[in-house]
């Protein structure tokens, strides 16, 4: 049973009520449940292989002895703790199929915030590092010759790190060997708690493994403006990062800790990092831990050795460290006091710190061999993040000037089956010409011998041509003598649709106000210059996962609704009438939209249509509200759900049937929104 807090529900239902009133168990798709393609892959391993993610028995016992919930839903204490950790899984299970099916960057965004709230005590402590590294990348990154998108890229190489470890055995060995699981179990008795902490350390490794990427755009920045390429020298300027030991000193309460840990006492977090991958690689690679302690004192201060570049890898770890101080909480006494990291965070940060040019610059070259070829024995999670941001290289906004113009791959698909990874990696049919004519160019190069240089097309000759391939790299890099890799290239026709692509545009930090706007109508309609931006943002964090991602969801729609009704969203300043308010016929078109996206919503996370809880009778003592409102949460019903084939035609003529009071449940919320909005600076509604 996939959601057992949440079956256990349904049992505590039917005893009590004397019928099957729910929750329902959340389905997986027949596909999804035997399919090795990368969606399948990634939702079985949540689905199946994640049970029991994040519960605590001992909160479980006790509710059990109490009688008093500790699980928060719409509101606190209405539902089993348990229960909630259930609904979380299923919200981060959603929002992966989501990110999936579009690639696009407001998904990726609901994915990080998915894994904060799971995994890192809460959103709040993490918006800044993940909402800023988008509005740098973007931002920044187009005043360089070369650079890629970073962000969507990350949710990517964790949905592929997700499939792999549900698909490939002899990974999935080697993972659990690392970390002390029994091997030796079938199939059917694979152990989720080794899932459920491979999930929590390589979202930590892949999500995070490119957050210090703004200092190296700064970087490279100050050296787009100097006119300096690839040729960097003793006559190169560079900038370089002065004063980082704030960054990188371990406090004396981290210092105690990783002493107890390892046996060894560190002051910074460079000691810290080197030590880890010298236990690790050092025998295999032949280096020492005082030749790594000094490589990476020198990283942010001395670029002038390492070729005149900037580490992102390293500056990832760092700040990774400084953002998980500050994020877990001592679950230990319950004080909620800040803690130092474990062994398997640290190995998550030393996996980031190998994954861009330590590794293959300065570690594995000590080896003297001809290739580097980590294998996933040593440092799995390093190897799985090597690979994996390799094989992600499709569907990348390209920001540089010179990447817009080059032939990247726009979709791929995956066959994980038999413990091999087949990619077939798709390009614009648009570019077939240019294909072909490399192709010949090729042919006539490979039969005069191959003498001089192979002829290129940008990215795409190193998928399809034989010499110093996209598969050779990766085998230079790691050993996938265990995880056979082949890859081909197929032309397809370019399909946008799924991007959420409108007029409407804005940064990520505005989906966070949007979202605690839109939350805001249930406690302020009609008084919405009466309160704070602090009292908002409190509210909203309240609330639990389930409800924060509906909010969410809610104010990333926003523009696809202003797009019907020939309206935008911007945060600069622009010559057109300020919408204030909604009219009637805008009304009339956005209602609907926005009742469908609910029910469609509300059916993806389980819920079923019915009143039931409605129909109990109110225990004495208590308040009919609050108690009803309990029972709908426990049952997961309700009155404006819609069961069956969700057609648009069948959902609209189901809107069209409520009364009044419910459809401006539906349109109301964006007119407050609109009033809310002006507390928050920037961002602004224009008719066209």
């Amino acid at each position: 049973m996939a959601y057992t807090a949440l079956e256990k529900m349904r049992r505590t239902n039917e005893q009590r009520f004397g019928d099957d009133v729910g929750p329902l168990q959340p389905a997986l798709s027949d596909d999804a449940q035997t399919g090795f393609d990368l969606k399948s892959a990634t939702l079985r391993f949540i689905h199946e292989s994640c049970e029991d993610l994040r519960f605590d028995a001992r909160i479980a016992e006790e509710e059990a002895q109490t009688g008093v919930l500790r699980g928060t839903s719409i509101a606190p204490n209405q539902i089993p703790y348990n229960m909630q950790m259930d609904i979380n899984r299923l919200c981060l299970e959603r929002e992966l199929e989501r990110f999936i099916d579009s690639g696009s960057t407001q998904d990726a965004y609901n994915v990080y915030y998915c894994f904060a709230e799971i995994f890192l005590g809460g959103y709040d402590s993490s918006k800044k590092l993940i909402e800023l590294l988008g509005e740098c990348e973007s931002n920044v990154s187009t005043l360089l010759m070369e650079h890629r998108d970073h962000y969507s890229h990350s949710v990517y190489v964790f949905v592929l790190g997700l499939a792999i470890y549900e698909t490939n055995a002899n990974f999935r060995k080697a993972f659990d060997t690392f970390y002390g699981f029994d091997t030796n179990a079938s199939a059917n008795e694979r152990s989720h708690e080794a899932a459920c902490l491979f999930l929590g350390l390589w979202g930590l490794t892949a999500l995070f493994h490119d957050v210090g990427y703004p200092f190296e755009l700064v970087f490279e920045q100050v050296m787009s403006f100097f006119g300096v390429g690839d040729n960097r020298g003793e006559d190169t300027p560079f900038i370089a990062f002065k004063n980082v030991r704030p960054m990188t000193e371990l406090a004396p309460q981290a210092q105690e800790h990783f002493e107890r840990l390892y046996g060894r006492h560190f002051t910074s977090i460079n000691e810290l990092l080197a030590y880890d991958v010298t236990q690790k690689l050092g025998t295999a690679y032949g280096f020492e831990e005082d030749y790594l302690t000094d490589l990476l004192e020198k990283k942010p201060i001395s670029p002038e050795d390492f070729a005149y570049y900037m580490d992102h890898g390293y500056f990832s770890a760092i700040r990774l460290y400084r953002e998980l101080e500050g994020a877990l909480v001592n679950d230990e006494d319950g004080t909620g006091r800040p803690r130092v990291l474990q062994a398997g965070h640290v190995d998550a940060l030393s996996a980031i710190l190998l994954h861009y040019v330590v590794f293959r610059y300065s570690v594995a070259p000590c080896s003297g061999r001809d290739e580097l070829s980590l294998p996933m024995e040593l440092h799995p999670l390093a190897w799985l993040l090597i690979l994996c941001d390799e094989l992600q290289c499709w569907d990348r906004t390209a920001y540089g000037r010179n990447t817009k113009t080059e032939l990247h791959p726009m979709g791929v698909d995956f066959d994980f089956s038999d413990n091999r990874i087949a990619a077939w990696y798709l390009f614009d049919e648009a570019e077939q010409a240019k294909i072909n004519a490399y192709h010949r160019a090729y042919v006539a190069w490979k039969m005069t011998g191959e003498h001089g240089s192979a002829p290129k097309l940008k990215a795409y000759s190193s998928f399809a041509g034989k010499r110093h391939g996209f598969v050779n790299d990766i085998e230079y890099l790691v050993d996938i003598s265990d995880v056979p890799l082949t890859v081909a290239c197929v032309t397809a026709p370019v399909n946008r649709g799924s991007k959420h692509v409108y007029l409407s545009d804005s940064s990520f930090l505005h989906v966070h106000d949007f979202a605690v706007a839109l939350n805001a109508r249930y406690a302020h309609e009609g008084h919405e210059n009466e309160v704070s931006t602090t009292e908002l943002e409190a509210e909203f964090e309240a609330l639990s996962l389930e409800y924060k991602l509906g909010n969410i969801n809610q104010a990333q729609s926003l523009a696809q609704y202003l797009d019907a009704i020939h309206c935008f969203y911007t945060g600069r300043p622009v010559d057109y009438d300020m919408l204030t308010e909604f009219s009637p016929e805008e009304i009339e078109r956005i209602a609907p939209m926005e009742h469908e996206r609910w029910v469609r919503e509300h059916h993806a996370m389980g819920w079923r249509q019915g009143d039931d809880y409605e129909c109990v009778p109110v225990p004495n003592g208590m308040a009919e509200g609050p108690y009803r409102k309990m029972l709908r949460e426990q049952m997961r019903c309700h009155r404006l759900m819609l069961d069956g084939e969700l057609t648009k035609e069948r959902i609209r003529a189901h809107y069209q049937s409520l009364p009044e009071s419910d459809q401006g449940k539906d349109w109301l919320p964006f007119n407050s929104m609109l009033r809310l909005m002006e507390q928050y600076d920037g961002l602004r509604l224009y008719r066209l």
